[in-house]
């Protein structure tokens, strides 16, 4: 076994050589012997639907039916010929196995799903490494260019071969919620006779070599059969595709408002229920450049603002929402860290039947500490140094007060463009209850295109190392620098 070549049944999917799956399409190209089923015609349709991956100089086997649906005088009959023809077709390729050649056998649909590459398998599977790609079917394809589902929640989906006799078709159509009936050609006005007999004759679809270029879709009942061809089906969608939901006129009671928080920076900062909510949304609200990192939707609208504006921001988002949108107001970092979520909530008191939620992101802080280490471990404190919304006098004293209480500062805001002052008095601060050696961590855009971290001092502190776009850690007393450079402060506090 160990020099034989492998056999792979490969399915092409309905048609539509876009449907082929990636695995398909790189095992035709690799393949040494590319094998493919014909009518005595010899036009292969699976050949036609592979001919865009297959390569020069690879070996074809057309495997020719012996016959169709013609009589036969094989003593056999029409089986013993075709058991004949596959035993010959299992031979020819069981050779090129044995010379250590990779075989592909081209299967339209599913190889394993009214395929003639099975009759292959079951011949040589137990003889020869074998693997089956699974492929698009016919029923799938039928469904998706119909445009009608095939079952909804616990509906039945019945596939039936439209060989079976006509009572019997009629019986079993009666009796399920979908069904696709298969192999229809010189069988279609038995079907269409079981259609009308099991009274569901008004619900089928007709399809006719779904995905390809003549392709056809027309109601079962208005179908001529002459020239109907072996490659078309019937189609009974799910009866719940008849009901549908009418879309929330605007204006007829409330949508939601969620309050997403983005993280720092960029989609893999961003969680699965962040996304969730952002995918939700009609509308998207926020402080430009925030707005700016969700990816553009054009079925969404983006409703872009200044940054000091959190309050006309609110309830613009709460007067979207009663009137039905589903809006997203962004934040950087977490929401509910100095940012919107705040605003919105007190605004909301006056849009009582507006529903609001509040989705968290990783905040500036956990992201500069990750970088660095744990200069978080223990006990913190979050602090703005913006004194746009409270005096300073109130800034410095909570200063004071978590330097006394010997905490981790994580500081937000530390500086602006019209706000250059703030560091150096923070540090002065800081400096009468910390030692001049504290470690103290700058994070720039963490996460963004133009990071930086710098682990310096307390001391060594430089205001003018520090803009907006930073977040200052101030350690402990505890907080250490490793000699690799890592940050962190231990769990246990000395007594």
């Amino acid at each position: 076994m160990e020099n034989t070549g492998r056999l792979y049944g490969v399915g092409l999917g309905p048609g539509d050589p876009e449907l082929i799956t990636v695995k398909a399409a790189r095992l035709i190209g690799e393949a040494d012997v590319i094998a493919y089923h014909a009518a005595r015609h010899g036009r292969s349709i699976a050949r036609s639907i592979a001919r865009p991956y297959l390569r020069e100089g690879q070996i074809e086997e057309l495997l020719l039916y012996p016959l169709t649906t013609e009589t036969t005088d094989h003593p056999g009959g029409y089986q013993g010929a075709l058991d004949d023809f596959y035993v010959e077709c299992a031979a020819r390729l069981a050779a090129h196995l044995d010379a250590g050649r990779t075989v592909v056998v081209l299967s339209e649909g599913d190889p394993l799903f009214y395929g003639s590459y099975m009759h292959m398998h079951k011949r040589l599977a137990h003889r020869y490494p074998t693997e089956v790609v699974p492929g698009v079917t016919s029923i799938s394809g039928a469904s998706a260019v119909l445009g009608r589902p095939l079952v909804e929640r616990d509906e039945t989906l019945t596939v039936l071969p439209g060989t079976l006799p006509g009572e019997v078709l009629a019986e079993k159509l009666r009796a399920t919620d979908s069904a696709a009936v298969l192999k229809l050609g010189r069988t279609f006005e038995k079907v269409r006779d079981a259609l009308a007999e099991a009274g569901r004759l008004d619900d089928a679809w007709y399809v006719e070599r779904a995905t390809m270029d003549a392709q056809r879709v027309a109601p079962l009942k208005d179908v001529d059969p002459e020239g109907v061809p072996y490659f078309s089906l019937a189609l009974l969608p799910s009866p719940a595709e008849h009901t549908f939901v009418p879309e929330k006129p605007a204006g007829q009671g409330p949508g939601e408002v969620v309050v997403v928080g983005l993280g720092p920076a960029g989609r893999p900062w961003l969680t699965p229920e962040a996304q969730d909510a952002l995918a939700a949304a009609t509308d998207l609200v926020g402080y430009g450049p925030y707005v700016d990192r969700v990816q553009p939707n054009p079925r969404q609208r983006r409703h872009r603002t200044d940054n000091r504006v959190e309050a006309e921001r609110a309830r613009h988002a709460l007067e979207m929402a009663r009137d039905g949108a589903r809006v997203a107001v962004v934040s950087s970092g977490d929401p509910g860290v100095f940012a919107m979520a705040s605003a919105v909530l007190e605004a909301a008191s006056d849009f009582p039947d507006v529903p609001v939620r509040v989705v968290p992101g990783l905040t500036a802080a956990q992201a500069v500490a990750g970088r660095v280490g744990a200069p978080l471990g223990h006990d913190y404190c979050v602090l703005s140094l913006s004194d746009l919304l409270k005096p300073w006098e109130v800034v410095a004293d909570r200063l004071r007060a978590a330097a006394r209480a010997d905490l981790v500062l994580a500081l937000y805001n530390p500086a602006s463009r019209s706000r250059t002052w703030q560091v150096g008095a923070a540090r002065d601060l800081l400096l009468e209850h910390r030692e001049p050696g504290t470690p103290v961590v700058i994070g720039r855009d963490v996460g963004g295109p133009r990071e930086s971290i710098t682990v310096t001092t307390l001391a060594g502190l430089d205001p003018a190392d520090v803009d907006m776009r930073c977040l200052l850690i101030i350690g402990s007393s505890t907080t250490r620098v490793s000699e690799s450079g890592a940050v962190y402060t231990p769990r246990r506090y000395p007594a």
